[in-house]
């Protein structure tokens, strides 16, 4: 109850900082920063806007409540890690520093700081809401080309290719010899250890073994020293979703953030109860609406892979066209369970089914008494219909269709997918798009 308590008065003390005449500051390392205002939050997440007090230079400030000891500061420093992991991925989003500090009213609670760079244009479910609002929606070829750009993004991490110690270590982010300068000698790395020393044994969840929680939690970077440039790893994102895929500044390119539900893939189950604990971290990680179906009922025997991350990408396209996921529409329309429509597949474009066909009957009678009548009058012209500005091209509606196979063996690779969104592109008409 205390800790619940706790939340709410974060939440409502984020949210009114702007009503304070001077903004609270916070120090990462050796520089200080002034929070501006709550970006977001989410789980035992929160995201600040802060400006550093030097360089006035704006970044957003992810700040992750790690309330049971050493194991939560392990998970988060996955997420820290995987920034690390990709850093030489332009179109993955990196961290800029990161510091653990302890509560004060608890010691063995600690918080984890991360500093990221910020875009100031928001990410992609931020305009599919401008697009409601204003009753518009993306150019077809603006749209593909942001789709193609996480399309790439993504196959950085299906297809990780490590170049050595330096690499691993964050090499290219301006530190001398390869090491990142995130890793402070502030005590961070005895604090991570501890944390790998004790993983898998979260008293909340229950059903499965030690061995299948560790599983879960197993350090991203744990063998990467001395890895042969040439051995390709993988790894799945889990959490593709238009909130997580944010717009560079000028508003050309797609960023890919929120790395803290990645996972080494593939996956195989091979225990109940490493299948009972890999549904449980995805409940916890996978946004339930772009949620592979595979995700939803983990069963014994199978293979969790990349796959799950086209299925999201076929939702995160789906709503970029029509609005929402394509779950969520059904369910909405249908008054059922969500879950039960993914388990299914049960999803369809707003203009199919018994609706949509009656109303391009009537449509399509219109068109045609406008065209008798045109013809008695002797004109020789027959008017068409205004066009359908909301109409999808049924090229974009085959890729949608391809990554939504429930099947996971059926649907396309990143590399496949990436093939038939060029294409696409190559396809589609100009719309003015630069």
């Amino acid at each position: 109850m205390a800790q619940a308590f706790f939340d709410i008065l974060a939440s409502t003390f984020g949210n009114c900082l702007s009503c304070f005449p001077g903004s609270p500051t916070l120090k990462i390392n050796s520089r200080s920063f002034k929070i501006l205002r709550l970006l977001g939050e989410g789980g035992f997440s929160y995201v600040y806007l802060v400006q550093d007090t030097s360089t006035l230079e704006l970044f957003a400030l992810k700040k992750i409540r790690c309330p049971f000891g050493a194991e939560s500061v392990a998970q988060a420093m996955k997420e820290v890690e995987a920034y690390k992991l990709f850093s030489r991925s332009p179109s993955i989003i990196h961290s800029v520093d990161y510091s653990i500090a302890s509560e004060r009213s608890d010691p063995q609670s600690k918080t984890v700081y991360v500093l990221l760079p910020y875009y100031r244009r928001g990410n992609l479910q931020d305009l599919i809401n401008a697009n409601l609002v204003n009753h518009t929606h993306f150019p077809e070829k603006r749209l593909m080309l942001l789709f193609l750009g996480v399309c790439r993004a993504l196959k950085d991490m299906h297809h990780y290719r490590p170049s050595g110690r330096g690499a691993a270590q964050g090499q290219g982010q301006g530190a001398p010899g390869g090491r990142n300068p995130e890793m402070r000698a502030n005590g961070v790395d005895k604090n991570v250890e501890a944390g790998k020393q004790r993983r898998g044994k979260r008293p909340m969840e229950t059903g499965a073994d030690e061995d299948d929680e560790s599983e879960q939690q197993q350090p991203l970077m744990a063998d990467e020293e001395g890895v042969p440039g040439s051995e390709i790893k993988s790894y799945a994102h889990r959490d593709i979703k238009p909130g997580n895929i944010m717009i560079t500044d000028s508003g050309a390119e797609p960023i890919l953030m929120d790395l803290g539900s990645i996972a080494a893939s593939p996956l195989a189950i091979t225990s109940r109860s490493l299948a009972i604990a890999t549904q449980d971290t995805a409940a916890e990680h996978s946004t339930m609406p772009y949620r592979a179906p595979e995700l939803f009922d983990v069963k014994t025997g199978t293979v969790i892979d990349t796959k799950v991350d086209i299925w999201s990408l076929g939702c995160t396209l789906y709503a970029c066209l029509v609005g929402k996921s394509p779950f969520e529409m059904r369910s909405d329309e249908t008054g059922g369970s969500l879950s039960i429509c993914v388990l299914s597949g049960d999803w369809r474009f707003p203009d199919e089914g018994a609706a949509a066909t009656a109303k391009k009957t009537a449509a399509a009678k219109k068109s045609s008494a406008a065209a008798a009548a045109a013809a008695a009058a002797g004109s020789g012209a027959i008017p068409s219909a205004p066009p359908d500005d909301d109409a999808i091209s049924e090229p974009i509606r085959d890729i949608v269709r391809k990554c939504l196979t429930v099947e996971p063996a059926e649907r396309p690779d990143i590399d496949e997918l990436i093939d038939m969104v060029e294409r696409v592109i190559e396809e589609l008409p100009d719309d003015g798009t630069a």
